[in-house]
């Protein structure tokens, strides 16, 4: 691949990476809600989900449901509805006597869960595929002496790099910002009320942004 394309790329990845976008805010409630650890897990579930994109996408598969809209409709369903039951858990925490919410918050969600979460809610946002077959082939190139889909592999692992080093920082810093603040029951009740009203925006977001 060529050196100057490659750090082009770069480049126009850290930009993105920096523009707060529904990955990020997912980090974001999760850090406010759970603190620094559970921020830089969901961090690293968001990376795992385009980890499994720019697989896709080297295969193939992203052009495959371009051409099938319905597809990425039912795709773009699921993720609301499954943003939605986050925005529910997130009032039904906020809601728990404070004893109650206290040895919550103590134990916190299994990082694993966090986790998990973060990659199904990658997963299931279609505009991340279409991201990727808008984005990556302006830094393809046909001869370059790689393959396409090595190409797409590479510019996927320099995303991911990039986007974590941002998305994790982000994480980190809510996280150990809300920590100060979750010893207090009334503010973690407000915090959990916040994370649930970004989690539901962002199921509405999901749902209504019919641009392709």
């Amino acid at each position: 691949m060529d050196v100057s394309l490659l750090l082009a790329f770069v480049a126009a990845a850290a930009v993105i990476s920096l523009v707060p976008g529904p990955d990020m805010m997912f980090i974001i409630a999760h850090g406010v809600a759970r603190g620094p650890r559970a921020g830089v897990v969901a961090a690293l579930g968001m990376s795992t989900g385009l980890a499994v994109h720019t697989v896709a996408a080297a295969a193939g598969l992203g052009a495959l449901l371009q051409a099938a809209p319905a597809v990425l409709d039912a795709v773009r369903l699921v993720g609301a509805a499954f943003l939605l039951y986050l925005a529910w858990s997130a009032i039904r925490s906020s809601r728990q006597p404070l004893t109650e919410s206290a040895d919550a918050v103590a134990k916190g969600r299994p990082l694993r869960k966090t986790y998990a979460m973060a990659v199904l809610t990658n997963l299931a946002n279609p505009k991340v595929i279409l991201f990727y077959l808008a984005f990556f082939p302006q830094f393809v190139v046909a001869d370059g002496g790689w393959p396409v889909w090595a190409q797409f592999l590479v510019l996927g692992a320099v995303f991911i790099v990039v986007g974590f080093t941002v998305d994790g920082s982000v994480g980190l810093a809510t996280g150990a910002l809300s920590a100060l603040l979750l010893r207090r029951p009334a503010v973690r009740r407000w915090l959990d009320r916040l994370s649930a009203a970004i989690f539901g925006g962002l199921a509405v977001r999901l749902v209504t942004d019919q641009s392709r």
